[in-house]
């Protein structure tokens, strides 16, 4: 869960909200620098130029905490009004936790749909923690069927909680394509000797909701799969 700025000015210390105080500056400037009178945002004068606010991005857990580390750099990114080629260069070259706090932060920015290789590829990505963040709401709004699909599958497969995937009761409803997958996925699993996720019930009680009434491919008749043991939580790590 991501902490607002009053959270986070209650948790830190002195230092730390001067530091915080002097990098949310320096983001709030590089905005205004770079947009017009009219509000529409001036072409980058080169797509590989960093301005500063970048480098306190990098530096956020050493500065106000590792715990605080995905909000503060969220709220560099939104004070920023990051583009589209900052949010890339920091995905791109940062660490997993600055990738993280990138994915947490997309349905905060103005960026359409421009984002989504940066989705998709923590999605291609066996790093738990990616994937979580992956599936957030700004994958709810973008990725197609499909895509969207495959990344619920993801979780099932590296035991990252489907409570993880944004709006999965409203996408997930009714979906006989996916109680489909969802059902050939559980049969893998069986067939292999090994215990089928127990999430997994979770997403094809959502899918049977229309399923049942009217199943399209016989998936919605499947026996149900026998649950696993909750699975331990992902190591967080900065």
């Amino acid at each position: 869960m991501l902490k607002s700025r009053k959270e986070l000015d209650a948790e830190l210390g002195g230092a730390a909200r001067a530091w915080l105080d002097e990098a949310l500056a320096e983001a709030a400037h590089d905005a205004a620098r770079t947009t017009t009178a009219s509000g529409t945002p001036h072409p980058e004068a080169s797509p590989y130029a960093s301005p500063p606010w970048e480098l306190r991005y990098a530096a956020a857990g050493r500065h106000c905490g590792q715990e605080n580390a995905d909000s503060v750099r969220s709220l560099l990114l939104v004070e920023a009004r990051a583009p589209l080629s900052s949010v890339t260069r920091l995905y791109e070259q940062g660490a997993a936790a600055e990738r993280r706090a990138v994915l947490l932060t997309l349905h905060r920015l103005d960026l359409g749909d421009t984002a989504l290789p940066l989705v998709e590829d923590a999605l291609r990505a066996n790093d738990t923690r990616l994937v979580a963040a992956a599936v957030g709401p700004y994958a709810a709004d973008h990725l197609d069927p499909h895509a969207w699909r495959h990344a619920v599958l993801k979780c099932l497969f590296t035991e990252v909680p489907v409570a993880a995937v944004a709006r999965l009761d409203d996408r997930a409803r009714g979906d006989s394509e996916l109680a489909r997958m969802l059902g050939d996925f559980a049969d893998e699993r069986t067939a292999a000797g090994r215990a089928v996720p127990e999430d997994l019930r979770t997403v094809l009680a959502l899918t049977a909701l229309t399923a049942l009434t009217a199943p399209a491919d016989g998936g919605a008749h499947r026996a149900t799969p026998t649950a696993a043991p909750a699975a331990p939580a992902p190591t967080e790590e900065s």
